[in-house]
């Protein structure tokens, strides 16, 4: 990585203490009930936290990452997160495992879990209580089916168990498992010495139902979530028309005040190439440099193209509508720009909504900011900077979009973020899915009011992928400095790009590592077409004309580099069923036939036939991992015009076989003429 270049004047340290965590404000207190209030509201982000906190996370990240001078993958780059806890303890003559021993006051603000059902009991003591407040096991937890843990502030998407519940405490917190081996986060807030807490009861969670049912309710549809702002409202529609190269004003607003919804309809002949190379910068007061300056479609979370999704503070509605949410306080006014940096003419259309707000001594300034890289090499393995920056601050989300020509896993990397120049993260995290609220690289396509997946192409993670989270209730303060980095580890040696835009607040005077995008930054990487071999007759578009038993089906994948990226997939099979699936030949007469199948270690051992003849012995695809045969010779048969079988017969499987599933894979048959 080359060195980060500051992109604001950074000056001398302000004159208010950093120290912000040595006494809290004399008014303020923390209860349950105004932790849930916070889970909706967008507004309190706008400024400095009173009482002030901190923002940190427990994880089973890799215990080796230890020195980041050691790039290696027995140290900085370590992998094996799951199963790490901080320490046991015996307990009413059973073992539990320790995930988060914190002092207090504090807050509990979000628990993660790629496999909860191996956790076991999870248990949260709160201020040394012998018992816990909640025992239960950590899938039910999770799940969002057991009370208090309620859908969608609990729940599973993608195969990652989120809980956003608060759980407050006035002394300390302690989490225990009553099994170790897991992957988990806990975020928590450590308050300022002094702030009154209300330690989380169960009285506390049966007085708060109400309240917590009409949270759910609005984070369940988080686009109607939004409501006029109070007192003097300015509401202006706007129109744009932006030629290659031009920069277009389309809307102004005197302050002092606070934009608080904007939305966006773009019209271009290439749409994708258009919400990446037409630029959204806004620029509050006084200053020539701008708050926000990223690619309209990456702003409002979705990139490339017009992916929808609906997530609290910005989201793409069905009807090709953006929107935004964020609340934006400015002095003395705003001004909103489009910059096409296309080839193309682009139009837009929507409307600003803002409204009369004074600025006060705690009021932040909106950052969002963008920065993008092609052609990354997956080794040696880095830490790619999502943003650098100086001041004081509450950092509220990234959207993070990749471009991977392969279908393996682009995203084992954890997530390291530094606050107020750490010399080691407090947060180190799991997994880059992890850190976007799913889990195991899972391609489902899932939208949260915190979290979303809007794009994956596939197969497997091939292609462009769009995540985003947006940290609401475990947004992170910062009184001097923040940094954000993410490892590039990548299953395959190969070349990446990807890009973030990073969502912020920030008190001046500040710095950041921003630059101003060229074009050519922003044009969206290409997508590998896949791999056809020259002849060949698909299995995934060969007819199964006959399945004696099991379950047949097409899979997908661009990981095990079969032709076409699929192969024709027979499951759970007994000895003696049999699969017939129908190809054609253009011409009778007798052809040599080429095949290329799957091994796996559970796969069975096949009987292969062409229109009922055997094609040589049975052939075990047992292997230890996944992969494709090299292309083998099933013989020389005399094909008729037009449709043929090919049969696979079951007839056992390796005593290896783990679990014996029988399987059957085939990538596809090829056809020659014999004499």
């Amino acid at each position: 990585m080359s060195h980060a270049k500051w992109s604001r004047t950074w000056m001398a340290v302000l004159g208010l203490p950093i120290l912000a965590l040595a006494s809290a404000s004399a008014l303020a207190q923390v209860t349950f009930e105004s932790l849930l209030n916070e889970m909706t509201d967008l507004e309190a982000l706008t400024r400095l936290p009173d009482p002030a906190f901190t923002c940190r996370q427990f994880s089973s990240y890799d215990r080796r990452s230890t020195d980041p001078a050691v790039l290696t993958d027995e140290n900085w780059f370590a992998n094996h997160d799951r199963g790490q806890y901080l320490y046991e303890e015996q307990r009413d003559g059973r073992t539990e495992y320790v995930l988060m021993d914190a002092q207090g006051p504090g807050a509990i603000v979000r628990i993660w879990s790629a496999n909860p059902n191996d956790a076991g009991i999870l248990r949260v003591y709160l201020d040394h209580a012998p018992d816990p407040l909640f025992e239960m096991s950590f899938q039910a937890m999770l799940g969002g089916k057991a009370a208090p843990f309620l859908q969608p502030i609990a729940g599973t998407r993608a195969k990652g168990w989120n809980s956003y519940l608060p759980i407050p405490y006035a002394k300390h917190c302690k989490v225990t498992s009553s099994t170790p081996d897991f992957y988990y986060h806990i975020n928590y807030r450590t308050y300022a010495r002094g702030t009154k807490v209300a330690t989380l009861t169960q009285a506390g969670l049966d007085r708060n139902m109400a309240r917590l049912r009409r949270v759910a309710d609005t984070l369940a549809a988080p686009a109607q979530a939004f409501s006029r702002p109070r007192g003097h409202v300015q509401e202006k529609p706007y129109g744009a028309y932006v030629e290659p190269g031009e920069k277009v004003l389309f809307a102004r607003l005197d302050g002092p005040g606070a934009l608080h919804r904007l939305t966006m309809r773009v019209n271009a002949a290439d749409r994708e190439a258009a919400l990446r190379g037409v630029l959204l910068q806004i620029n509050f007061d006084d200053d020539m440099l701008p708050s926000v300056l990223a690619p309209v479609g990456d702003f409002f979370g979705t990139a490339p193209g017009d992916k929808p999704y609906q997530g609290l503070p910005c989201g793409l509605l069905e009807d090709g509508t953006f929107y935004s949410h964020w609340v934006m306080p400015f002095k003395h006014g705003a001004m909103l720009r489009l910059i096409n940096k296309t080839d193309a003419p682009v139009s837009a259309h929507g409307e600003v909504v803002a409204s009369n707000r004074r600025w006060t001594k705690d009021s932040l300034y909106f950052r969002a900011k963008w920065r993008g890289e092609q052609d990354i090499p997956t080794r040696p393995r880095q830490d790619w900077n999502f943003i650098e920056a100086r001041g004081r601050g509450r950092f509220v989300g990234a959207m993070m979009q990749v471009t991977n020509p392969v279908g393996a896993w682009w995203g084992e990397g954890d997530e390291k973020i530094y606050v107020d120049d750490e010399a080691f993260p407090s947060h180190f995290g799991t997994g880059t899915e992890d850190y976007f609220g799913y889990a195991w690289c899972d391609t489902e396509i899932f939208s949260h009011a915190y979290h979303a997946q809007p794009r994956c192409d596939g197969p497997a993670n091939f292609g462009h992928t769009c995540v985003n989270r947006f940290h609401i209730l475990d947004n992170i303060p910062f009184t001097r400095a923040f940094k954000f980095d993410m490892e590039i580890w990548h299953w395959e040696d190969c070349r990446i790009s990807q890009a973030v835009t990073v969502y912020w607040y920030a008190a001046t005077p500040d710095q950041d590592n921003f630059q101003t995008p060229e074009a050519a930054d922003l044009i969206v990487p290409p997508i590998p077409e896949p791999r056809r071999v020259a002849g060949a007759i698909e299995g995934e578009d060969m007819r199964a004309a006959a399945v004696s038993g099991g379950t047949f089906t097409v899979q997908s994948s661009a990981a095990w580099n079969w032709s076409g990226w699929a192969q024709a997939w027979w499951q759970d099979g007994k000895p003696g069923d049999t699969l017939e699936l129908a190809f054609h030949s253009g011409k009778s007469g007798r052809h040599r036939i080429y095949a290329v199948f799957t091994k796996a270690k559970d796969y069975g051992i096949v009987q292969v036939s062409v229109n009922d003849r055997p094609a040589g012995a049975p052939i075990d695809l047992y292997n230890e991992s996944v992969q494709a045969t090299p292309e083998m010779t099933l013989g020389v048969f005399d094909l008729k015009a037009g449709e043929n079988r090919l049969q696979a017969r079951i007839t056992g499987s390796n005593p290896k076989a783990a679990p014996a599933r029988h399987m059957f894979g085939l990538d596809y048959i090829r056809l020659e003429p014999a004499p």
